[in-house]
């Protein structure tokens, strides 16, 4: 357990929202967070399609205040096509170290009907946590179903979403 932080410590406190969709499409891995989910699909995308690991990268971009996923790695860029995903991952938490924030936690979750995903929750939450620089205990992930609902619940698309808090300190 950390211990909390003075009020007086603190000059900022900013939050972020991440949001991705992609669709599923046979024959490619299922990638979360950088952890290879077993299925008999795969999700769509010019990267490796990590739903996941865009949604948090979308979030500490947001919370920093320095645009988006798509301003820093586009789609267009044939350089990006097939890349990890962690690698926007990593990069966005160092520009949110440039600009002199700290990540104090992330909160994700992942909308995707199959496969079941809870028996990967450790795995996922402790490569977020690597990829982030933080403790285990500031991540946390959740699955959800959409109930048979909408694309994601026909089976057609994943989703997630993130919220990021950063923080930065006072000087000393």
């Amino acid at each position: 357990m950390h211990p909390a932080l003075p009020p007086q410590s603190l000059i900022e406190v900013r939050t972020g929202l991440g949001w991705d969709s992609h669709r599923t499409a046979p024959g490619r891995p299922l990638i979360l967070a950088g952890v290879a989910i077993e299925a008999d699909f795969g999700l769509e995308g010019h990267s490796d399609a990590d739903v996941l690991a865009h949604a948090v990268t979308d979030a500490l971009l947001g919370a920093a205040a320095l645009g988006d996923i798509g301003m820093h790695f586009p789609d267009t860029d044939a350089q990006w096509k097939g890349a990890d995903s962690l690698q926007f991952l990593h990069h966005s938490v160092h520009l949110v170290h440039l600009a002199g924030l700290e990540i104090s936690n992330v909160d994700a979750t992942v909308i995707l009907e199959r496969p079941k995903l809870k028996t990967y929750r450790t795995a996922i939450r402790e490569s977020l946590a690597t990829s982030l620089g933080i403790p285990v205990d500031r991540v946390s992930v959740k699955f959800k179903t959409a109930e048979n609902v909408g694309p994601v619940g026909q089976g057609l698309s994943a989703e997630a979403q993130a919220v990021a808090t950063l923080i930065r300190r006072a000087p000393r």
